[in-house]
């Protein structure tokens, strides 16, 4: 469960980034569910890259632990939900 838990807090916080970044970018016609699964998806890629950069002794601080998996996947979550809606924009306008 210990291996679990983080993944699940990077989902659901990438979920809750993705539903954000979607609310902020008007423009691009994105449905809920895209936006919560591109969310989910940059969400674990953003908690597993910052904690593979904390993993490094010399960067270790107050983003370890559940809170850098929260900050990593809302972050993560938003990026990529904001690149996905760039791109379909960029294909709808065609």
């Amino acid at each position: 469960m210990e291996a679990l838990l983080p993944i699940i807090i990077q989902a659901v916080t990438g979920a809750v980034g993705g539903l954000g970044a979607g609310a902020a970018l008007k423009q691009a016609a994105m449905s809920t569910v895209t936006k919560v699964i591109s969310g989910a998806v940059g969400g674990i890629g953003g908690g597993q890259i910052l904690a593979s950069l904390l993993s490094d002794p010399s960067m270790t601080g107050a983003l370890t632990g559940p809170l850098g998996d929260a900050v990593g996947g809302l972050v993560g979550g938003g990026v990529l939900t904001g690149i996905v809606g760039a791109v379909m924009g960029a294909m709808n306008k065609r």
